[in-house]
């Protein structure tokens, strides 16, 4: 038998878009769990929450419901749809933008890079 570990569970997620309009419902109640060395796809027209999904899962944005890693530091890969490098910060710096909005940013960051 074997055991499969839950590294990653989301519950109730939902997020919603305002603006001047309206809102835009862009994730309705999802919810769902990906095991250790487990490999999902993400699949849907145009416009249905995709890249909504990925980015609440890395914390781009704020959510309701809940995103639990079972994972202490857990390592996240993720591109961008476009690639949105801010052309007057250096490939280091747009690399370590994330760490420094969050307020993670630390001698120990910048060290492991060299």
């Amino acid at each position: 038998m074997i055991l499969m570990n839950n590294v990653l569970e989301i519950n109730s997620l939902n997020k919603t878009y305002y603006n001047i309009n309206g809102s835009t419902k862009a994730v309705e109640d999802i919810s769902l769990n990906i095991n250790d060395s487990e490999f999902i796809s993400i699949i849907g027209p145009s416009g249905c929450g995709k890249s909504t999904i990925l980015n609440l899962i890395a914390e781009l944005d704020d959510y309701e419901g809940t995103i639990k890693f079972n994972k202490e530091n857990p390592t996240i890969g993720y591109m961008l749809q476009s690639d949105s490098l801010f052309p007057w910060l250096t490939i280091l710096e747009n690399a370590l933008l994330g760490l420094k909005i969050k307020k993670k940013l630390s001698k120990e960051n910048i060290e492991y890079t060299k």
